[in-house]
C-alpha cells in the first residue's frame, strides 16, 4: 500500500503579509514586513488585540492576541494597521487556487491554511521536499507573500512541521522523526494544547512533548478527561483522519448572536454558548446527521474578532459533547476582553451511521445522553423551547443569583 503523502501550508503572518502585499501593489514604499508593524482591531482608539505582527515587532516580544497598548508599550514605534476582511478572502481565495493546481484533495483548514494530499503525485511534482519547493516558490512568485510547508504521512504531523523555524520554510516530521523533532519541543507547541491543558499538564510534571508522549494515558485522562487520550495519541503522531474536501453536503450548521449587552464574565458567556450549542445540535439531530469540527467565534466590544477551531474524537451530535468542546475552545481563546457576539459553527457533516471507537480510557455513557438529547427534544417540540432546561443552565443560573445577592 502506498504511503500517505500529506502537505500543510501556512501564509506566514498572513494578515500582516496580506496587508503588506496589498499597499506595495498600491505604490507604497515601505514593506510593512520589514518594520515593527501589525494588524489590529481598532487603530484610531489603539483598543483591541494584535492579530498579526512582523518579524521585527515580534523582536520587540509582541505577541499576536495582546492588547495593542501592551504592544505599544513594547515597541513605542509599532506601525498599526487595521485589519480588512474582504481582502484577506480575495487573498486566501488566490492562495487556494494555487494549491488546487496540485491536487484535488484539499482541506482548507482555515483563512490561511489548508491540508493537501500529495499522494501518488511523484511522478507529475517529484518527491515531496520537491514539489513542497515548487509549491512554496510558485506562491511567493505569483501572489508576493510567504508560506511554510510542512510534509508527513499524516495531518497532525503535517501541521506540527509547518510550525517549525518559519518563514518561508518547508519541513518533514516523518513518524522516524518525531524522537528527534518533536518530542524535545515544550507540550504547549502540540497542536491541541492551550493554556488551561499546558497548566494542568505542567502540575503532572509534563514539560515536553516526550514527558507527554510516555506519559501514562489514564493519569491523563484522570486529569484531562477525554482531551488528555486525545493529547497522548497526538504527541505518539498518531492521527488516521483523511484530509477532507468539503462536500455541498458539508455546509455546516451554525448560530450566532450578538448580545445587548458587554459580556464580561465566563459563566454568562458559556450560558450564551449552550444556549447556541443547543439549537445548532437540534438542528443537526432533525437532519440526522452528525459532525466532526466544531468552531467557537468571538467578536469584542472593540469590534475585532476571534475564532478557535478543534476537531471531535468522534464524528456526533451529542449536545453535551460538543459544548464541552465549546467552553474549552472559550477558555483557552478568551483574554477577559468585553464580548458583543458569541458564535458557535461547526464541519464535516456526515450523514453516515460511523461506530464511534471505543476506548479504555473514556468512560462516557453516549448512549445515556443520546437518550437525553431525544427526550429534551421531544418535550421542547411539543411544549416550547423553555418546557425544559439542562441542569447546567440552571445551574450557572443559581451562581449569578447568588453573585449578585452577594454584591448587594
Amino acid at each position: 500500500m502506498q504511503e500517505r503523502v500529506i502537505f500543510h501550508i501556512d501564509v506566514n503572518s498572513a494578515f500582516l503579509s496580506w496587508e503588506a502585499v496589498e499597499r506595495l501593489k498600491n505604490g507604497e514604499s515601505t514593506d510593512l514586513r520589514e518594520i515593527p508593524a501589525a494588524v489590529c482591531g481598532d487603530r484610531e482608539t489603539r483598543h483591541g488585540v494584535i492579530l498579526a505582527k512582523s518579524i521585527p515587532a515580534k523582536r520587540y516580544g509582541v505577541t499576536t492576541g495582546e492588547p495593542v497598548v501592551d504592544a505599544l508599550r513594547k515597541c513605542p514605534t509599532l506601525t498599526l494597521v487595521s485589519s480588512n476582511h474582504a481582502m484577506y478572502k480575495e487573498k486566501s481565495r488566490a492562495f487556494m487556487d494555487i494549491l488546487r493546481q496540485y491536487s484535488d484533495v484539499i482541506e482548507q483548514f482555515s483563512i490561511d491554511e489548508a491540508f493537501v494530499d500529495m499522494t501518488g503525485t511523484k511522478r507529475l511534482f517529484g518527491v515531496p521536499e520537491e514539489a513542497a519547493a515548487r509549491m512554496k516558490e510558485q506562491i511567493r512568485n505569483e501572489l508576493g507573500f510567504t508560506v511554510n510547508v510542512g510534509i508527513s504521512s499524516n495531518k497532525l504531523l503535517a501541521k506540527m512541521a509547518s510550525d517549525f523555524k518559519k518563514p518561508d520554510r518547508v519541513h518533514t516530521l516523518f513518524p522516524e522523526e518525531i524522537a528527534t523533532k518533536m518530542w524535545p519541543l515544550p507540550v504547549r507547541d502540540l497542536f491541541f494544547v492551550g493554556k488551561a491543558a499546558e497548566k494542568k499538564l505542567y502540575g503532572m510534571g509534563i514539560r515536553t512533548i516526550g514527558d507527554l508522549a510516555q506519559a501514562d494515558p489514564q493519569a491523563l485522562t484522570h486529569v484531562l478527561k477525554k482531551q488528555g487520550e486525545v493529547l497522548w495519541r497526538y504527541a505518539n503522531g498518531l492521527d488516521d483522519s483523511p484530509v477532507e474536501t468539503e462536500s455541498p453536503d458539508a455546509k455546516g450548521y451554525s448560530n450566532s448572536i450578538t448580545v445587548p449587552m458587554d459580556i464580561t464574565e465566563s459563566g454568562e458567556a458559556k450560558k450564551v454558548l449552550l444556549s447556541l450549542t443547543e439549537n445548532v445540535c437540534r438542528r443537526l439531530r432533525q437532519d440526522e446527521v452528525r459532525v466532526e469540527t466544531v468552531t467557537v467565534q468571538i467578536r469584542f466590544n472593540d469590534l475585532t474578532r476571534a475564532s478557535h477551531q478543534c476537531p471531535l474524537p468522534a464524528a456526533t451530535n451529542i449536545t453535551q459533547e460538543i459544548y464541552d468542546n465549546v467552553c474549552r475552545l472559550f477558555e483557552e481563546m478568551w483574554d477577559g476582553t468585553p464580548i458583543r457576539l458569541l458564535g458557535v459553527s461547526t464541519a464535516k457533516v456526515t450523514r453516515e451511521a460511523q461506530g464511534r471507537q471505543m476506548s479504555l480510557f473514556d468512560s462516557t455513557d453516549y448512549e445515556k445522553l443520546e437518550k437525553l438529547d431525544s427526550a429534551m427534544d421531544s418535550i421542547r417540540s411539543r411544549f416550547g423551547a423553555g418546557a425544559v432546561q439542562r441542569a447546567s443552565s440552571l445551574q450557572m443560573q443559581q451562581e449569578k443569583k447568588k453573585g449578585e445577592k452577594q454584591e448587594k
